[in-house]
C-alpha cells in the first residue's frame, strides 16, 4: 500500500478545514490532513523540527487560504517560495476570495494553483476531488507510488 501524501491546510475558518478534511476522507487517494488555523502557525509548523522526524512528514502540497489574522496568505506564499527548503513544495491557494487582484499576485507570488472555496457542500466536496486527482494522480509527486 503506498504511503499517504501528507497535506497541510492553512485556514482560520474551522468549519471549512473540517469539510476539506471530510472530503480527502473520502477521496481515491490516501492522504494525512495536518490543519493550522493562520500564517504564523503555518511557518512554525513548517519549520519546526520535527518535519521529517518523529513521524511528522513534510507536505505533499499545501491548501493556503489568503485572508487569516496574523498573517495572510499572501504573505505566507511570498516567505515559503522565499525558503530554499520550502519553496519546492506546491501550494495551491484554497480561498473564498475570486479577486481577480488575488488570483494575480498568488501566481506571480509563485502558487502552484488557486482554487475559489464552492459555498456548496457538493461542489466543495468536487473542488478536492479535483486537486487530489490533479496533484497525486495526474502530477504524481516524488516519493509515492499508485
Amino acid at each position: 500500500m503506498p504511503s499517504p501524501y501528507a497535506v497541510l491546510m492553512v485556514d482560520d475558518d474551522p468549519g471549512d478545514a473540517g469539510l476539506v478534511k471530510a472530503a480527502f476522507s473520502v477521496g481515491r487517494y490516501p492522504c494525512r490532513l495536518d490543519h493550522v488555523a493562520d500564517g504564523i502557525a503555518a511557518m512554525e509548523f513548517l519549520r519546526d523540527g520535527t518535519i521529517g522526524k518523529n513521524g511528522t512528514p513534510r507536505p505533499d502540497l499545501i491548501l493556503l487560504d489568503i485572508n487569516m489574522p496574523r498573517k495572510n496568505g499572501h504573505d505566507v506564499l511570498n516567505e515559503l517560495k522565499a525558503d530554499t527548503h520550502l519553496r519546492d513544495i506546491p501550494v495551491v491557494m484554497l480561498t473564498t476570495s475570486d479577486a481577480e487582484r488575488d488570483i494575480a499576485i498568488a501566481y506571480r507570488s509563485g502558487a502552484s494553483g488557486y482554487v475559489t472555496k464552492p459555498v456548496d457542500v457538493d461542489a466543495l466536496f468536487a473542488a478536492i476531488q479535483g486537486i487530489q486527482e490533479y496533484w497525486f494522480g495526474v502530477m504524481r509527486l516524488p516519493g509515492h507510488r499508485a
